[in-house]
């Protein structure tokens, strides 16, 4: 099979997995919605996730597979598989040491750092409710460290069935905590879902796939290896520095916390609404291609690689007509999620209005998983780490001016102006280093879908208005599952249109795939 062909099917097999986590994902927001709201104990929830990021952060589990594929990938390369196992077990055995280590201390020391984090959390009992259910989550995170390492090694070997499991599993413990637990522990009770879905998907069945891809793990503790030495190298500025999407979490929850009550839920909610987009457009489309960008790297392969990086980040440039389609029909798309339980007329407004600035930032969060990985295929962690870690210092102020003039809103839309400035600068010094000759017909593509997106935005929201009012009587729920349909259809006669008329191979080929399935249907 050609690379193109790997990565294709290595992607649909993370898109079919991030499709269905997202899925799930959303009905976890859904279940806490009903249970919460977006009230004070939704948003001490949210706050409880903040520590034990900054651990996984810290301990750069987050980053595992692209800093350890690379090394794996060299020894698989070399026919030396042996001792890529070597430093498997190096890197588990010191690094989850360190990590219980720094578990334990943060338990003790969480009503202190909380303070630190979300500083504005003023109500008592918000606090406390943070605290516990702070202290709940924390034990997750030694297991995603050792579910990063087990996954690594499956994609190094091209097997991501396996893994593709992982965020299934973890959201279905989620739900399944909320539900039995919810009624007798309100949000405490999502808590110990975090923990029971971070144990089955990140760590029991990562072993298993693990095991099936010839993993041997030993207790080493030799820190004179000189690829362990490599890895804290290629690790240490992921450790120290900050990431687009770490700063975003942190900084939707901090200034959130100054914010009146239900701002920090309102966010979240339609970050993840948001993310469903990302994740099924940029992160299965990153995971899938990294270890052969790896590959291309190892083996001196550069032009390849900046020919997959263009294409991949031209077929990411169509989330922005569904972005627009989102954005038109945001008041509706909220009200089915989430209005129901505790989740009133009042949060569907407000998440609404947040969801509208969220969605003009996808774009960003969608190329930044492929972009970064470029840099980080060369086995260049610090250069993006340092560019990272100036442009969230420098997006404070936008933040805070964000926050002063337009309350949460104003967080939403810095949180889209930092995302998009920074992934810009970022492919913009990669194609001066890697002089990426392919780059400016990748800037023309965007423009162009820019302006599609925004044409057929324009069109689909005169067309919601005219349904707004010709459709009135019908009950709430009811009237905004007709208008999604119908919108929804309009947009795709339009995207398709615009595909064949202005010649846009990516969206002539999206329509040729379903006229090709519709005609099989008919067949059978």
């Amino acid at each position: 099979m050609s690379v193109y062909k790997k990565v294709g099917l290595a992607s649909l097999i993370m898109m079919a997995s991030v499709l269905l986590s997202r899925v799930i994902g959303l009905l976890r927001e859904m279940v806490i919605a009903f249970i919460g709201g977006a009230g004070g104990e939704v948003d001490a929830y949210q706050v409880a996730f903040v520590i034990p990021e900054i651990l996984n952060h810290i301990l750069a589990s987050g980053f595992l597979s692209v800093t350890f594929i690379p090394i794996f990938s060299r020894y698989l390369a070399e026919d030396r598989e042996a001792e890529g196992w070597r430093v498997f077990s190096l890197i588990l055995t010191g690094f989850g040491t360190v990590l219980l280590l720094f578990i334990l201390l943060a338990s003790v020391f969480t009503p202190l750092l909380i303070d630190l984090i979300a500083p504005g959390l003023e109500d008592p009992a918000t606090r406390a409710a943070a605290v516990r259910m702070t202290r709940i989550i924390m034990p997750a995170q030694f297991f995603f460290f050792t579910g990063g390492l087990l996954m690594a090694v499956q994609f190094a070997k091209e097997q991501f069935a396996i893994p593709a499991l992982a965020p299934l599993l973890y959201n279905l413990g989620i739900i399944a905590g909320g539900l039995v637990l919810g009624p007798a522990l309100g949000m405490e009770g999502f808590s110990w879902g975090v923990l029971a879905g971070a144990f089955a998907g990140n760590f029991v069945v990562q072993l298993w796939g693990a095991k099936k891809a010839g993993m041997k793990f030993y207790l080493l503790f030799d820190f004179r290896h000189p690829d362990l030495k490599k890895y804290v190298l290629l690790s240490l500025p992921l450790m120290l520095g900050l990431t687009m999407t770490f700063s975003t979490e942190f900084f939707l929850k901090f200034f959130g916390s100054y914010l009146p009550t239900g701002s920090i839920a309102s966010l979240n909610y339609g970050m993840r609404i948001m993310f469903i987009l990302v994740g099924f457009f940029g992160q299965a489309v990153g995971v899938a291609s990294f270890p052969y960008m790896a590959r291309m790297v190892a083996e001196n392969r550069l032009a390849e690689m900046n020919d997959l990086l263009n294409t991949t980040l031209r077929y990411l440039s169509l989330v922005m007509p569904f972005s627009a389609l989102i954005m038109v029909l945001r008041h509706e798309v909220v009200l089915i999620l989430f209005q129901r339980g505790r989740f009133d007329e009042a949060a569907t407004a407000l998440t609404a209005r947040v969801l509208l600035w969220l969605m003009t930032g996808t774009i960003a969060f969608a190329a930044q998983t492929v972009v970064v990985r470029g840099y980080y295929a060369m086995q260049d962690t610090l250069f993006p780490a340092i560019f990272g870690t100036a442009g969230v210092i420098l997006s404070i102020p936008l933040y805070g001016y964000g926050m002063q003039k337009m309350g949460v809103n104003g967080v939403a839309l810095a949180i889209s102006v930092s995302a998009i400035l920074q992934v810009m600068m970022l492919y913009i010094l990669w194609n001066r280093r890697t002089r990426n000759s392919g780059s400016r017909a990748v800037y023309r593509f965007m423009a162009k879908i820019a302006l599609i997106s925004a044409g057929i935005g324009i069109l689909l929201a005169y067309t919601r208005q005219a349904l707004l009012l010709s459709l009135p009587g019908l009950p709430a729920l009811t009237g905004s599952l007709v208008i999604c349909l119908l919108v929804g259809i309009i947009f795709l006669m339009l995207l398709l249109a615009a595909g064949y008329f202005l010649r846009i191979k990516e969206l002539s080929e999206m329509a040729d795939k379903i006229k090709g399935r519709l005609r099989r249907k008919k067949q059978t």
